[in-house]
C-alpha cells in the first residue's frame, strides 16, 4: 500500500470495515481475541494491521488519524502504564502518550475528534497469551488538556444529543444517566464477562459446565455496592442456572469456597434439575477456580455476599 494518505472516504471505508470484521469475529463483542486473531484482517486485498504492537496508539502511516487504541491488561492489583478512568459525566477518559499535547499520537487522536472519526479499542482482558476485547466503535468526544486526557463514549453522542454547554439541567443529568448506563453495557460488562471467563477456562465455578454459551459472569458484590469493583476478584464463572440461584440465594457461597443451598430447597424433591444441579452441590467445594491465586475471589467479598445469602428471606 502507497505511504500517501488516503481519502476520507477510503479511510472510512476502512473503518467500517474494520468494525464489521471485528464484530462479526467477536460475535458482536461476546469472544476476546488474541493478538494473533486479530491479525487475520485484510482490506482491499491486503493485511491490515489493526493494533498497536508496541505503543498504545495505531496510527497507520496511509491516516491522519488514529485507528485504534489499547488499554493493557494487568492482574488485580496492578497499575496499569496509563490510568484511564471514567468522569463524573459517565464518559471514559483516555490519557495521552507522554506529557506533551504535540507528540504524533495525541495528535492522531487530537485529528480523530476534529474529524468525528470512529476508532477501535483493544481492552486487554488476560495475557500469556494476550487477549483483548475489541469495543467499537468509540468516539473522542473532547479533550481535557489541563488533565491530558481524551473523553471517549463507546457509541457516537451526537447521533442522539449535542452537547450542552452550561450549568447542569434536568436534561443533562438524564443523559448523563444514559451515558453511565450504555457505557457500563457496551464497554464494562463485555470486559467484565471476557476477563472472568478466560480466568476460569470457559467453566462454571460450581458444577463445571463449559459451554461458554450457557455460562455467565456474575457479580459477587453488586457494581451498585461500595465494594463492587468491576475486577476480576469480584466475579465467578456461573452457569445461567447457577447464577439465578446464586443472586436469588438460593445458592450461597462460603468464603472457604464451599457451596450452600437454603436449607427448606434441600427438604423439597422437584426433579433431577434440583437434585443434581443444586442438593448434590450443597457442602461441596467450588469445581473451578482460576489457577492464578491473584485472580481469585476475594475473601471479604464473598463474606458480604454469603451474609446476604444467610439473612435472605424465602420467597
Amino acid at each position: 500500500m502507497a505511504d500517501v494518505f488516503w481519502s476520507a472516504e477510503r479511510d472510512r471505508r476502512l473503518r467500517d470495515e474494520a468494525i464489521a470484521w471485528l464484530k462479526l469475529r467477536t460475535n458482536d463483542g461476546a469472544v476476546p481475541l488474541t493478538r494473533s486473531e486479530i491479525k487475520d484482517f485484510s482490506f482491499d486485498g491486503d493485511t491490515f494491521a489493526l493494533q498497536a504492537t508496541q505503543q498504545g496508539i495505531r496510527k497507520p502511516r496511509q491516516l491522519e488519524a488514529a485507528l485504534s487504541i489499547q488499554t493493557v491488561y494487568r492482574s488485580p492489583g496492578q497499575p496499569r502504564p496509563y490510568e484511564d478512568t471514567m468522569g463524573s459525566d459517565g464518559l471514559l477518559r483516555y490519557m495521552w502518550r507522554g506529557e506533551d499535547p504535540e507528540i504524533p499520537d495525541n495528535m492522531a487522536l487530537r485529528a480523530a475528534l476534529e474529524n468525528d472519526l470512529p476508532l477501535i479499542w483493544f481492552i486487554g482482558v488476560g495475557m500469556a497469551p494476550a487477549i483483548f476485547q475489541a469495543v467499537c466503535p468509540v468516539y473522542i468526544v473532547s479533550e481535557e488538556p489541563d488533565l491530558k486526557r481524551f473523553v471517549l463514549a463507546p457509541f457516537d453522542e451526537e447521533a442522539f444529543l449535542p452537547r450542552v454547554a452550561g450549568q447542569d439541567t434536568v436534561i443533562q443529568e438524564t443523559v448523563k444517566r444514559y451515558l453511565t448506563r450504555e457505557t457500563k453495557i457496551r464497554l464494562h460488562q463485555p470486559v467484565f464477562r471476557s476477563t472472568v471467563l478466560r480466568a476460569y477456562e470457559d467453566r462454571c465455578s460450581v458444577c463445571n459446565l463449559g459451554h461458554r454459551v450457557l455460562l455467565d459472569a456474575a457479580h459477587i458484590v453488586p457494581d451498585s455496592h461500595e465494594l463492587g469493583i468491576a475486577s476480576v476478584v469480584n466475579g465467578l464463572a456461573l452457569c445461567k442456572i447457577h447464577h439465578a440461584a446464586f443472586d436469588s440465594s438460593i445458592l450461597g457461597i462460603r468464603p472457604d469456597l464451599v457451596v450452600q443451598i437454603r436449607p427448606d430447597l434441600l427438604e423439597e424433591i422437584d426433579g433431577p434439575m434440583l437434585q443434581y444441579g443444586l442438593k448434590e452441590r450443597h457442602g461441596q467445594k467450588l469445581m473451578m477456580l482460576p489457577n492464578r491465586k491473584v485472580e481469585q475471589p476475594r475473601a471479604d467479598l464473598l463474606e458480604i455476599a454469603y451474609d446476604r445469602f444467610l439473612n435472605a428471606t424465602p420467597a
